[in-house]
Order: structure tokens, then sequence, then C-alpha cells
């Protein structure tokens, strides 16, 4: 068997052609990110730059469309000034985070479980964090959720998010906030209409309110464990059912400690 192993040609990948604006990209990205660029820098001017990358202008403007739509730098067509480097923001990756959840292969259970991760994690450190007018305004969001219970849950879905986006602030991470802030509209876009329309759906808010206020109460005592553990458990009591059967292991184990 190793005999014939050895006898067989290798298998190659066909070949993509690598288009020369994206070269231009590279380049430009790689030098953001040795420091040679900084935001408010500007870059040459198109003339410039077509000289520099010995390519047609119109290859250069392809490449500065991508810049732009990527948050990387602001261009106007025919500014003698050249593009500016724009301020580092967190719009390009909650961008990249959506397609990447929306559009690739992630599971449903994949998804819920790094919410419960992430969550857990800002739980715990604003049990830690929170000062009393933050947990004033947590306690705002809970009035908040109690009230749109009788409205519908839409209203529901929305106090339910200014709660989870108090509760980030608290943390001090703005990377926590973006990762949740995309996980948890992605998921709720998967099947919060299957939720609006459960029989149930008055049950589950009402047990989710009080899974919150209990959250809030352990934040308000210190106790991050108990207040992250909580958060699991919501999370998972709530969104479980829409995972299939065997799927469900690894969020169980997020809470089975």
């Amino acid at each position: 068997m190793a005999k014939q192993a050895q006898d067989q040609p290798p298998r190659f990948q066909p070949v993509q052609t690598v288009r020369a604006y994206q070269r231009i990209v590279e380049q430009i990205e790689d030098a953001l990110v040795r420091g040679d660029l900084s935001p408010g820098q500007r870059l040459p001017s198109e003339r410039e730059l077509v000289t520099q990358f010995a390519v047609s202008r119109s290859t250069v403007r392809e490449a500065l469309r991508v810049l732009e739509s990527n948050g990387i730098v602001r261009s106007r067509p025919g500014d003698p000034n050249g593009p500016e480097i724009l301020p580092f923001s967190q719009g390009p990756l909650r961008k990249q985070m959506t397609r990447l959840a929306r559009v690739d292969e992630l599971t449903l259970s994949e998804l819920i479980a790094f919410r419960m991760i992430m969550d857990g994690a800002a739980i715990q450190l604003a049990s830690r964090l929170r000062t009393d007018e933050q947990l004033a305004e947590m306690d705002e969001t809970l009035v908040a959720m109690r009230a749109a219970i009788d409205v519908d849950f839409t209203a529901f879905s929305e106090a339910d998010v200014a709660f989870h986006e108090a509760v980030a602030r608290v943390s001090r991470n703005s990377l926590l906030q973006t990762c949740n802030e995309v996980v948890r509209g992605v998921v709720l876009s998967l099947i919060s209409d299957k939720i609006a329309h459960a029989t149930n759906s008055r049950a589950l808010m009402l047990e989710s309110l009080q899974h919150h206020a209990e959250v809030v109460e352990a934040i308000r005592t210190g106790n991050g464990h108990a207040a992250a553990r909580l958060a699991r458990q919501n999370l998972y009591d709530y969104y479980a059912t829409y995972v299939p059967a065997p799927e469900r292991d690894p969020l169980r184990a997020l809470i089975d400690d």
C-alpha cells in the first residue's frame, strides 16, 4: 500500500490569479500593520500611486474602492492631497464577523455556544466593575423588559438587547461588546420569528425576565461566577429547543460546572 501511495503523483490545487489591485490593497494594509502609515496621514495622489505601483489609473481606483469599503481610507476623486487614512474603528470587524456568522457554515449551536461564552465573560466582569449608576441602568432595562411582555416579542427583544448592551459597556472591553452585538444579532435574526410565534412565547419571556433579574442580583452582590452561570443557563433555556438534540451537548457543557 505504501509503495502504491509513493507511485501516485501528487495532486495540486488550481492556481488563482491575483489581480493587481489586490496587491495594492495588501501593500497598503501591510504598511498600516507595520506602522509606516497611521490615521490622519494621506496616501500619494492617484497620479503618484499609478507611477509607484506601475499600473493603470483604473487599477488604482479599484484598490481605493476596496480600501474605502473596508473603512481604511476616505478617497475623493481628483483630490490633490490623496486619500486619507481613517482612524481605526470596529466597523470593518463588525462587518466581517457578521459575514462570517451569516454566510459561512456556522451552526446555530456554535453561535449560541459563542454567545454563552462571551455573555458569561461580560457579566463576570460586570460583577466586579459595575458602579451604582450602572446597576441602576440594568434595573431600568428590567423594568422595560417587564413592560414589553404585554406588548409583543419585538418590544421585549429590544429591551433585552438594551440589557445586554448595558452589561457589555460595564465590561470596559470594546471587542467583547462588538462580538456580543454581532452574534446576538445573527442568532436573533435566525430564530426570532419562531420565538415570537411560539405558543409559549409569553412564558418564555417571563422566564427570561426572571433569569435576567437573578443575574442582576448576582452582579449586585459581586458574585461573578453565579452571575455568569445564570446567564449561560438563561441562554440555554431560551434557545436550546431550536438546536437539534445531538448538537446540544456543547451547550450543556457550558452550564454543567
